[in-house]
């Protein structure tokens, strides 16, 4: 076993000169006033054993990565975006055409008619390229001009699930689809931001003239007679910039070369038992042949704007991009889309989203849109700080803000990307992520660099063999609300640096998501990172400064924990667990925030070696009495003790037996 003095260890304790230093009380202190501990152990007639403190979690040696797939072999979306058009025949391809080629997954399960931009759809030979002829398919499945079913259970299952859902529909579901249908979709979607959606409105001078369905049901078509987006640019100095970004969120993002490409029929076609909502049937098209179901287009622009109020207002980052998600399962209520309709939606609005602040016209304004949202829409709330403005935004309750349960929204987003279909294709390939992607969270995950950001999309992305989803560059796998959570998986060195001083969600935030691996976590810079999931990753956690807060019970993985610096917090609703060893030096605090049932107290299955300080403060009704003790940690080993011990509002007595800490309190 190593000395006291060996280089392998950075120091070692003796048991026996630490069992005798815990049974030796210590001095009390009163409200939040700190006191040493100080004593001198008898001496040891035997030679002591040695206990082996731990030193900081060793470093893998090299941090994951997610490179973009070969752009030889996959042409990346955000460079060839401009490609998606109709009516020239340069386009008219799969191959040559963005738009269609990030959807094309639809061609395991559909074949059409023809292999081009053609539906409705002529243009002039040039570059080498034939003319384009419309086609000849009727619109009509079935018959003789249709396309071929090439999987016909998922096929099948694709328009039974809106016979399903459009025969079980409720009135709200009704009212929500009918509205979403009829409404400009930018308005329709501000109504994620919850708490924020009056301010947000007034700023942009958003508008509707349709609240609710119409008592004449033969009313024109998309008749909102409403501002969708807003005020624009000069004309709105306070919110111009912002309504521009919004306005070019989906500049080359039409879905109609897609709609034109596949020519798959909507599903009241495919069924008589479809049924669209009644005040929509003046809705549906008389022109068969030129109104394909894939891709849904109302999905792609309510996914790539809700994105846009993402990007901007991230401290509503995952209900916008959840709000996205549930007007695409609106389509499918109102009778008017398939669930593959819809993914397809998803994976090109996305796309063409990330393209518009990857490569296109909002690059250059995308900083000065978030920087305007931020203060106008703080300023609006009577936020003080950005804390503050993350506080306001998420101050409603479900019964108000139908976002506000984080669980029942993060289920419903996954629900809603598949649709209940099953793996039908390869399930174990590795995900990949797409040039640009890592644009998508560079507002939510600030203190992450591009590459970190463009590893917590492949961790977080779902499995593969969905249908439609497995596209070459990856858009389909992404999911973004898991995303916004932080890591999935640790498979090398995370070093984590966040700078409070920057705001935001630089000065805090939380990681949600259950993370397994065998990386380590590094916690540097002064900002406060919270991991509320029920992680596993076996590399060991390493806080450097600032502050690292447990707010599960799991929230340090299976490996060791080392505290060489900042403050690390346990503020879990039950007892917060190290499977490994805990090392604190002196220049560490460890700061137990006790509630009931075990809340905030800290359990180490290894050696616990105790420095530094100890802050213990109490949650609402945990507050003890005069004369309880509070096991507060405990351990296979503890040695050590801290130098200083702040109990709020409250003198105590230390107790360190050779496994626990125990504080008795005395006024």
């Amino acid at each position: 076993m190593s000395s006291l003095l060996s280089s392998a260890r950075p120091f070692a304790i003796s048991l026996v000169a630490a069992l005798c230093l815990s049974a030796c009380g210590g001095g009390g202190s009163s409200g939040g006033a700190s006191f040493p501990i100080v004593s001198t152990p008898p001496a040891a007639t035997n030679p002591p054993a040695v206990v082996e403190v731990a030193g900081p979690p060793k470093d893998l040696g090299f941090t994951d990565t997610a490179p973009a797939p070969d752009p030889a072999a996959t042409p990346p979306f955000v460079d060839n975006v401009a490609t998606n058009q109709r009516g020239d025949a340069r386009y008219a391809t799969k191959e040559t055409n963005a738009g269609v080629r990030v959807v094309a997954g639809f061609l395991d399960f559909w074949q059409p008619s023809t292999l081009i931009v053609d539906a409705g759809v002529s243009a002039s030979a040039q570059a080498g390229f034939p003319a384009v002829v419309p086609s000849t398919w009727s619109g009509i499945p079935g018959d003789s001009t249709d396309g071929k079913v090439l999987n016909a259970a998922v096929l099948n299952s694709n328009i039974q699930y809106v016979v399903d859902a459009t025969n079980a529909r409720t009135a709200a579901q009704e009212l929500a689809a009918y509205l979403d249908d009829r409404r400009g979709k930018g308005y329709s979607i501000s109504d994620g931001m919850g708490p924020l959606t009056a301010a947000w409105r007034t700023a942009t001078q958003q508008s509707t003239t349709i609240t609710g369905i119409a008592a004449d049901a033969t009313t024109v078509l998309y008749n909102d007679g409403g501002s969708d987006i807003g005020v624009a640019g000069a004309a709105n100095p306070s919110f111009g910039t912002v309504v521009d970004l919004l306005n070019n969120i989906g500049e080359n993002g039409s879905t109609e070369p897609a709609k034109r490409y596949y020519k798959y029929a909507r599903p009241w076609r495919w069924s008589s038992s479809v049924k669209v909502v009644p005040a929509l049937e003046p809705a549906k098209s008389s022109t068969p042949t030129t109104d394909g179901g894939f891709v849904s287009g109302h999905t792609a622009e309510a996914v790539r704007k809700s994105f846009a109020f993402a990007y901007v207002v991230p401290q509503r980052f995952q209900e916008m991009v959840a709000r996205g998600l549930e007007l695409g399962e609106n389509r499918i209520l109102s009778g008017m889309h398939s669930p593959l309709d819809v993914v397809g939606g998803r994976v090109q609005g996305h796309a063409v989203a990330a393209a518009s602040l990857a490569t296109g016209a909002n690059v250059a304004r995308k900083s000065a849109a978030y920087a305007q949202a931020q203060a106008v829409l703080m300023a609006a709330v009577g936020a003080a700080d950005a804390a503050a403005f993350n506080d306001f935004a998420h101050s409603q309750d479900a019964a108000t803000d139908r976002f506000a349960d984080h669980a029942a929204s993060k289920a419903a987003y996954l629900r809603r990307m598949t649709f209940g279909f099953k793996q039908v294709g390869d399930a174990t390939k590795p995900a990949v992520v797409p040039k640009g992607a890592e644009v998508l969270l560079e507002t939510r995950l600030p203190y992450l660099d591009a590459t970190q950001r463009r590893v917590v999309l492949k961790t977080t992305a779902v499995p593969s063999g969905y249908p439609v989803m497995d596209d070459p560059e990856g858009w389909g796998r992404l999911n973004l609300f898991d995303a916004a959570d932080g890591y999935g998986v640790f498979n090398g060195d995370v070093v984590v640096t966040m700078d409070a001083s920057l705001g935001g969600f630089n000065a805090m935030d939380s990681w949600r998501n259950n993370i397994s691996g065998a990386g380590k976590l590094s916690k540097r810079g002064s900002g406060t990172l919270r991991l509320g999931g029920d992680n596993s990753y076996a590399g060991g956690t390493q806080l450097v400064a600032g502050t690292l807060q447990a707010d599960s019970a799991a929230a340090f993985g299976a490996g060791n924990v080392y505290a060489g610096g900042g403050t690390l917090v346990c503020n879990a609703p039950s007892l917060v667990t190290m499977k490994g060893a805990y090392t604190q030096l002196a220049d560490a605090t460890l700061q137990l925030n006790i509630g009931s049932n075990g809340a905030g107290r800290l359990s180490v299955a290894g050696v616990a070696a105790l420095g530094g300080t100890l802050n213990v403060t109490f949650k609402p009704g945990a507050a003890p009495r005069v004369g309880d003790t509070l096991t507060l940690v405990s351990s296979g080993v503890l040695t050590g003790r801290f130098s200083a011990i702040n109990v709020q509002g409250f003198k105590v007595t230390p107790t360190y037996t050779g496994t626990e800490l125990v504080l008795r309190i005395d006024a």
